[in-house]
């Protein structure tokens, strides 16, 4: 009898909105949404990235994209989730503390909306995972794998995870309404800022002529990018509803206007359409319609994908040509630039202000080239940000992890 008493006793004052407010078809949905995010890396990213590069350096891209995703993984428990989704005891509007630090007060029965926090904290984790992870694309074939590892850690901490926290967390941009449902700012920007910062300390690759080595992995990561896509901006709306359903139509109406852009664009300018070119303009236009899928009408979205595919397409040019930086695999043109593109189209379309968003994006940069530049200087300082250039000739593979990709003789 006494333990049936306890039962109902503990029944009686579990609050009710602990299980009321919990949906389970939302929650259903951000547990696939979180999961799709996660094939974005890994497979996707790494495939697309691991495509385009020499094949003796194709093995040191998928490791550094999977050491990226462990690593984050652990940092955003221990104090990535905090600092951008805590309390900030007085300081919220720019830093959300480490009162939520290794999770604490974080239980599947604290809500976020009508999902769990718990949920929340894996969902979001992979975005945590990818940012750093678009990086990648602009030190490849070059880099030493230690500078990888303790650049990104820090650069999580102390540039990602504080954007986020302006923008979706309770922050200064979040106060003044600035609009970017999936990351245009949070994710694209910040990546394709951090990765002009870097490219510019390593400098040139010694032969940056040689074509992909696989266009055929190309391909395939970019059509797993563009599936896991639609977890990461329908899943931004953190329900199972109209909204989210809206703005995965609009996600994949981008997407499908800046291949074709891409390629058409191509065509004008060469006499031919590339698979690759026309899979980067698939991404360009998933980057560009990010921040305003939960805003924009099909219409729109196909406009914005349309312009991307041809703006990003040039931003390459620029990059590399005018301004002679071996951005590797045009992380900025397509990711950074598709996203400040798409964060301001939300104020074209009449969507938002333009006061917010283009602050938003000063903000956000200003921040990001900043924080970035000091980490990058603390860590040179720790280890060698370059290969020896025996080690790029031989291959990253080989000189930074000791194996191949593909062993003929085998």
């Amino acid at each position: 009898m006494s333990i049936l008493f306890i039962f109902i006793l503990s029944i009686l004052f579990i609050p009710l909105n602990s299980y009321a407010s919990i949906d389970s078809g939302d929650t259903s949905w951000i547990l696939t949404s979180t999961a799709l995010v996660l094939f974005m890396t890994l497979p996707g990213l790494a495939l697309f990235y691991g495509g385009l590069v020499r094949s003796r350096n194709v093995l040191s891209v998928l490791m550094q994209c999977i050491s990226v995703a462990c690593l984050m993984s652990i940092l955003w428990v221990i104090a990535g989730y905090s600092i951008a989704f805590g309390d900030g005891l007085g300081f919220n509007s720019y830093w959300g503390g480490l009162t939520k630090s290794f999770l604490s007060g974080v239980d599947s029965m604290v809500l976020s909306g009508t999902i769990p926090e718990s949920v929340f904290v894996s969902f979001q984790m992979t975005f945590a995972i990818i940012t750093p992870g678009l990086i990648i694309g602009a030190f490849v074939e070059r880099i030493r794998f230690s500078f990888v590892l303790i650049f990104t850690a820090l650069w999580m901490l102390l540039c990602y995870a504080p954007v986020t926290h302006w923008v979706w967390g309770g922050g200064f941009l979040m106060d003044l309404g600035t609009v970017d449902l999936a990351g245009g700012l949070v994710v694209h920007e910040t990546a394709g800022l951090a990765a002009l910062v870097i490219a510019c300390f390593l400098g040139s690759r010694k032969d940056s002529s040689k074509p992909p080595h696989n266009p055929a992995y190309v391909m395939i990561g970019a059509c797993m990018l563009w599936v896991g896509w639609f977890g990461f901006n329908a899943g931004s709306q953190l329900a199972a509803n109209g909204s989210a359903g809206t703005t995965l139509l609009v996600t994949h109406l981008s997407a499908s206007a800046a291949s074709l852009s891409w390629a058409g664009y191509e065509y004008f300018k060469y006499g031919k359409s590339s698979m690759v070119g026309l899979v980067t303009g698939t991404i360009a236009g998933l980057a560009s319609i990010t921040p305003a899928s939960g805003s924009v009408t099909p219409i729109e979205a196909i406009l914005i994908g349309t312009f991307a595919g041809i703006a990003c397409q040039e931003m390459c040019s620029v990059v590399k040509n005018r301004f002679n930086i071996d951005d590797s695999l045009d992380v900025f043109a397509v990711h950074g630039f598709g996203g400040i593109l798409g964060t301001l189209s939300i104020a074209v379309f009449g969507h938002a202000g333009w006061y917010e968003q283009v602050f938003g994006v000063l903000s956000v940069g200003i921040y990001t080239l900043v924080i970035t530049t000091i980490i990058v200087i603390i860590v040179k300082a720790i280890v060698p940000i370059r290969v020896e250039s025996e080690s790029e000739e031989v291959g990253l593979d080989q000189s930074e992890h000791g194996e191949k990709a593909y062993d003929l003789s085998s």
